[in-house]
């Protein structure tokens, strides 16, 4: 997973959920498909409705996820999260712009490693070893990808 996958986990509540019903659906699909499912010694017509089962759940979830039953990210406020994670944290951080407080705050590696992978991730063309631009750089683009994805963050451009 990526540097801004790994941020987006910790920001839309629902991106997990989102990542583990895919999950799951792969793994019933790699079952139906290989007949490895948990019990193997089962008759050929007990498989054929597990197999029927294993399709219908994974046809529940995908109308779940596009009916939006999970919460959109439109609908999440970040400001918001992200201003009572930093009540809660001991240090007092400048998350709003700070790409390294900001990971720091979410609990992930703020390494200038770390950011320059972020940096590649977000296809950076600057040079690295100037990271205080870089370090610039990358909280408005990450700022500018939560937006993207639907956060709201209007409070930090206003």
């Amino acid at each position: 997973m990526g540097i801004l996958n790994s941020i987006f986990s910790k920001i839309f509540p629902s991106a997990q959920a989102a990542v583990g019903n895919v999950t799951d659906a792969v793994k019933n699909q790699v079952n139906n498909i290989t007949g490895n499912n948990k019990d193997t010694a089962s008759t050929g017509q007990d498989q054929n409705q597990q197999n029927q089962q294993n399709q219908q759940n994974q046809q529940n979830q995908t109308n779940q996820q596009s009916t939006g039953n999970q919460t959109p990210a439109s609908n999440v406020d970040v400001m918001a999260i992200l201003e009572g994670l930093a009540k809660k944290f001991p240090e007092k951080l400048n998350w709003k712009t700070s790409i390294v407080d900001l990971l720091k705050l979410l609990g992930l590696d703020n390494s200038l490693d770390a950011r320059k992978k972020l940096a590649k991730e977000l296809d950076y063309t600057g040079s690295t070893d100037d990271t205080a631009a870089m370090n610039t750089w990358l909280i408005k683009a990450v700022m500018k990808k939560i937006a993207e994805k639907g956060g709201n963050v209007a409070h930090l451009f206003s």
